[in-house]
């Protein structure tokens, strides 16, 4: 049976300061619905995230991670430096870096390997752009951007792996899908799972829904069938608008 979950993305926001206010906050907030929480902040400040919500029901996951266990790659984190500090999730294939550090889907599907190999779930993303959605071509991508990097993959892999449908076009756009429109390609995309694995496995992954998902839009995007939580950007980075959220299931 699938989750529901809202994941946060802090993105490059909040220096230690900035992140233990914001933890405090979260740790405050009383959760009334049965979806997961998570939330995912910088690489400074996982290990004292981790600590300090050890004890709550939020779980702590990453932004990315590399592709190799160790070697020569200055910068980089590895999924198993990542599972020393009791991370046991990471995002995967955001918008962000497939645009500006270039990731395509061979590099992402050597990412998903990785992470499945030290048995750690993926928050997997992917969504077109813009001119995608006004070309009709938008089904057509997120196809291709699904099947080169995770249909490789044997059916038992999709326990551990959740799906985030980013409309590019409405990330930090202010600019948000329209429930039928989220719906619509949810659907779709579960329609294509299924297609590859089979019902079972199709109706079992979590998708959830990745543009500028807001307190006032969010019951009416998590009422669809297809749609199974929201990846949070912005609202995740104030704790009551996050958890309003939250408590939109």
């Amino acid at each position: 049976m699938r989750k529901n979950i809202v994941a946060g993305n802090w993105k490059m926001n909040n220096d230690l300061a900035q992140t233990e206010a914001l933890l405090s906050n979260l740790k405050k907030q009383t959760k009334t619905s049965n979806a997961e929480v998570m939330v995912a902040p910088t690489f400074t400040n996982l290990y004292h995230a981790f600590e300090a919500l050890r004890t709550t029901n939020i779980e702590v996951v990453a932004q990315n991670m590399h592709f190799a266990e160790n070697g020569a790659y200055t910068g980089e984190i590895s999924a198993a430096m990542l599972k020393s500090i009791g991370i046991q999730t990471v995002i995967l294939g955001h918008s962000e870096r497939r645009e500006y550090f270039n990731e395509t889907n061979p590099i992402l599907a050597k990412k998903v390997n990785a992470a499945l190999e030290k048995n750690m779930r993926i928050i997997f993303c992917f969504g077109e752009e813009l001119s995608h959605r006004k070309s009709g071509n938008h089904e057509k991508i997120v196809e291709d951007q699904i099947k080169n990097a995770l249909f490789h993959l044997k059916a038992p892999a999709f326990k551990n792996i959740i799906l985030a449908y980013e409309p590019v076009w409405a990330i930090g756009t202010g600019e948000t899908a329209s429930p039928d429109q989220a719906q619509q390609m949810h659907a779709f995309i579960r329609k294509t799972l299924a297609n590859q694995y089979g019902q079972e496995t199709a109706n079992n992954t979590s998708i959830l829904y990745g543009g500028s998902v807001k307190p006032d839009n969010a019951q009416e995007i998590f009422s669809k069938p297809d749609v199974d939580g929201g990846l949070i950007g912005g609202a995740s980075l104030n704790a009551n608008h996050f958890f309003e959220i939250v408590n939109a299931f």
